[in-house]
């Protein structure tokens, strides 16, 4: 079956209902034996695969019998070094196999491994490491500077382990492996299930502090069965995995659903768009797991001789934008996408297996859960949802903007998801929303705005926060971005609001990544055609590049802090010029008649 006939609708609906019919037969049996959690699985999987790779990574192979017999080590290793039921042991390592052998043996004896994004420095990943308090702290050679750097800084008097090469005087937790080959003797009074914590991951979000939430074992399960399911994996398939190991996708999703499957994963340190394919084909991958902006950049790269000429049957992810959805697919000749919405934290996961560009997904109306996600009506200027004259919120109509929001359990009929929470009690709290259409229940809140159309499917449209208001109209950022990427010379666009003084709301920024085709009166033209008043950018700024996160994230915070002030970059920043239908410069002088409120909006 070509491209073209696996498009057709008939078949992607077929395709579809199969893959939720996989899911929740793979899904089903998981609450009947809750002590079977995933490093458990692993074991019974290598007495069945053996000597099949489970994971490979640039300096070993992993098979399932070695991924078991590695686990089972750092699992005696956690148990000879105190780790009992709770404890935290925070893990700083970059992608390799040994990552999640180290976490696997950790949990497997109740121990709660705290997944550290491995892109932070100083303050950040002091807080990452004190806001888990934990028992020992394992860290990369290559992250040790990073590390002793923030030591002065990290209130915990955890026991630091170095790995894969010396830092100071750390013990080397991967040399204490090979010394003792006993299989962990657990503690009869091990009291561990699947609603046991496992994994602590931190939020990764464009602006604050990470918050770490727990992740159960039940999640760890329920995330790797669903998606095998879904994406059909077998003894056959072999994951390409790019993303960080620390995130869920990356280190959960990607890998755990190969695993419960038989299939291999190919880890590689990071993400480069220029040995993609190379790799792809050398290791023979049939799936790769992506987040949107990993796909832009292969789409900004040049032709390659093999970006046709793989196995590649499915690539699983979420972020893929509307705008290059079909080109994408058609380019490098994808057979399926699977796109998908979820939070580490979150309560639900939608799915878009249909293909239909742009869309989260929809909830099949066979599924028991259909009425576990609800948008509802957002006040953008206090960021809560709106409540009408009985103190209740008011669910949105088809195409209606609002935030998403998940049921949580409770003991009536109608059961919801499991919001499982952060280390900060405070900021559990802030994200349930209680009394939401009757007294009583309690909804975890995304902050996400979405609209869902007639026929079920979810849009996403912005985070709470960067949707902003200007001119007394809601402006969302995503919108307006997607609309600035299809004017000519614009490569990339990020939109923001900044704060004018003498007007209410924010005003629209955009920082923009252009080729040699950028014009500024050409994209005047183009917003004013495309974008009514309120929505277009006020000020623009042009970029060499985004910074991103370590998620391929813009890190809108920053840019929304420097502002259109010219002094704090040495990016050029322009200002609307309606009367002449263009740009103007934004220099220090336009830059003090602004601020003494001397220029009209």
């Amino acid at each position: 079956m070509d491209v073209q006939e696996i498009a057709s609708p008939e078949v992607r609906k077929r395709w579809a209902k199969d893959a939720w019919m996989r899911a929740l037969e793979r899904t089903a049996p998981i609450l009947r034996n809750p002590a079977l959690t995933l490093p458990i699985l692993i074991e019974e999987l290598a007495e069945k695969f053996g000597a099949a790779p489970a994971l490979i990574d640039d300096t070993e192979i992993l098979s399932y019998r070695s991924l078991a017999e590695r686990a089972n080590r750092y699992a005696r290793w956690a148990l000879d070094n105190g780790v009992t039921a709770g404890d935290v042991v925070c893990v700083l390592l970059p992608n390799c196999a040994d990552y999640l052998a180290l976490w696997l043996g950790i949990t497997r004896v109740g121990g709660v491994a705290a997944l550290v994004n491995t892109n932070l420095v100083g303050a950040p990943l002091a807080h990452a490491i004190n806001v888990v308090s934990p028992r020992h702290v394992i860290v990369g050679t290559t992250l040790g500077d990073a590390f002793l750097a923030a030591m002065p800084q990290i209130e915990s008097g955890a026991r630091c382990w170095a790995h894969g090469g010396a830092i100071r005087d750390f013990p080397r937790v991967d040399l204490e492996i090979r010394i003792n080959r006993e299989a962990p003797q657990l503690a009869r009074d091990l009291t561990l299930t699947l609603r046991s914590p496992a994994l602590l991951l931190y939020t990764s979000g464009t602006t604050g502090l990470p918050k770490a939430a727990y992740v159960s074992h039940l999640r760890v399960l329920q995330w790797s069965q669903w998606f095998a399911g879904m994406m059909d994996a077998g003894p056959n398939d072999r994951m390409y995995d790019c993303l960080p190991m620390y995130h869920s996708v990356g280190g959960i999703v990607a890998t755990g659903a190969m695993l419960v499957s038989g299939a291999s994963v190919v880890l590689r340190p990071r993400f480069s768009a220029s040995r993609f394919w190379d790799e792809i084909i050398a290791w023979d991958c049939t799936l790769f797991q992506y987040i949107g902006e990993l796909c832009r950049f292969l789409m900004r790269s040049p032709s390659h001789p093999w970006e046709t000429d793989h196995r590649l049957r499915l690539c699983c992810g979420n972020g893929l934008r509307p705008d290059i959805w079909r080109a994408f697919e058609q380019r490098f000749r994808l057979p399926r996408i699977l796109e998908f919405y979820a939070a580490t934290e979150g309560t639900f996961t939608l799915y878009n297996c249909e293909g239909e560009p742009g869309a989260l997904g929809r909830i099949p109306s066979f599924l028991p859960q259909h009425s576990q996600v609800v948008l509802v009506r957002f006040d953008v200027e206090s960021e809560m949802p709106l409540r009408g004259n009985d103190g209740f919120c008011i669910p949105c109509a088809a195409n209606e903007i609002g935030e998403a929001l998940g049921r949580l359990e409770s003991n009536g009929a109608e059961r919801g998801g499991s919001f499982e929470g952060y280390t900060d009690p405070k900021a559990t709290q802030h994200k349930i929303l209680r009394d939401v259409f009757v007294r009583g229940d309690a909804w975890f809140r995304t902050g996400d705005l979405m609209h869902k159309d007639d026929r079920g499917y979810f849009y996403f449209v912005d985070r709470v926060g960067d949707t902003f208001r200007w001119k007394g109209e809601n402006v969302s950022s995503q919108q307006v971005a997607e609309t600035l990427t299809a004017c000519s010379g614009v490569v990339e666009a990020v939109v923001y609001g900044v704060a004018v003084p003498g007007t209410d709301g924010r005003a629209g920024m955009a920082a923009l990544v252009v080729d040699e085709h950028f014009r500024l009166d050409t994209l005047w033209r183009y917003l004013a055609e495309h974008l009514p008043r309120h929505a277009r950018p006020v000020f623009v700024r042009l970029c060499e590049a985004v910074e991103v996160t370590s998620t391929f994230k813009p890190r809108k915070q920053q840019l929304a802090r420097e502002c259109y002030d010219p002094a704090a970059t040495a990016d050029p920043i322009f200002m609307e010029d309606a009367a002449n239908q263009t740009f103007v410069r934004v220099d220090a002088d336009l830059y003090a008649r602004i601020q003494r409120n001397e220029v009209r909006f």
